[in-house]
């Protein structure tokens, strides 16, 4: 996206929202972090006093910082065992922030990484991690793809080098509730037609009814919040809407892993109470 006022391009509000939560765990949850990344905070550089910003106060971001962190630990863990498989493409949608290709060479260095999102922000990402000495690997690949004009991600992929007869991982993290239904299908459709053993995780929203009742008063001001910057919540799912939706794109296996799984996986024990909002739950889908 564009600066209004400065004409500089910027990253998506929304990614670096994700980036500096992330870093807020790391910073102000006790050990053991679930995922440690502060790579997302360098990337997106804020001001000095970025704590201070009212979506950033600790208390009040607890469950929505835990849930960003619980989503990203569950991806990582999905394509470390799905590497050990001999699964070696990794597919992001709208990767905006995303560090995996720094922060885990262990993983990165068995895998090619695709990265595909808006051609602004892409230009942006690559000339932040040239800036900051990290570089564009040719295991890294940053594929531009304008959304807004075409809803087919295979073809940039596979100029990008993507090899569609070996199987992929592909994941899309905080992306379906700024999309349409159609929008969502369109990227199922594609996913289900990459080569057998591939798998895609996508997460999703809940609807209201469906969220504990102490976390409904925060997905509203989401909502809200997502509304007044542009980038408003238009799609929610049910799990069985969201289950349907990838049986008809024509994925020979879907799971739903519910919110509350995770926060089992990652949280249990811990002396702090940290865990995730209910509201968020993950598709999981193997062609």
């Amino acid at each position: 996206m564009v600066d209004e006022n400065t004409g500089a391009v910027v990253p998506d509000n929304t990614a670096v929202r994700v980036a500096l939560w992330r870093a807020l765990h790391v910073q102000v949850d006790a050990p053991p972090h679930v995922l440690a990344d502060e790579i997302g905070l360098r990337l997106a550089a804020p001001d000095g006093d970025w704590r201070s910003r009212p979506d950033m106060d600790p208390r009040f971001t607890s469950g929505f910082r835990a849930s960003t962190v619980a989503r990203a630990r569950f991806v990582e863990d999905l394509v470390a065992e799905q590497a050990d498989r001999g699964v070696t493409q990794y597919v992001i949608l709208g990767a905006g922030l995303d560090t995996f290709a720094q922060r885990r060479p262990d993983l990165a260095d068995r895998l090619t990484v695709f990265e595909i999102d808006q051609p602004r922000t892409q230009a942006w990402k690559r000339e932040r991690l040239v800036d900051l000495g990290y570089g564009v690997p040719d295991r890294l690949r940053l594929v531009p793809v304008d959304f807004e004009v075409s809803e087919d991600w295979r073809g940039p992929l596979v100029a990008a080098g993507f090899d569609l007869d070996r199987p992929a991982v592909v994941v899309s993290t905080g992306v379906t509730m700024y999309l349409s239904r159609a929008a969502t299908a369109a990227t199922l459709r594609q996913a289900a037609g990459l080569a057998p053993g591939s798998t895609t995780a996508m997460t999703f929203l809940l609807p209201a009814d469906l969220l504990d009742e102490a976390d409904r008063a925060g997905l509203a001001a989401s909502k809200q919040g997502a509304q007044s910057a542009g980038t408003p919540f238009v799609s929610f799912y049910t799990p069985q809407q969201m289950v349907s939706l990838a049986g008809d794109a024509g994925f020979a296996d879907v799971r739903h892993v519910p919110g509350h799984a995770l926060a089992d996986r990652y949280f249990t024990g811990r002396a702090d109470a940290l865990r995730p909002s209910s509201g968020e739950d993950i598709l999981l889908a193997t062609t």
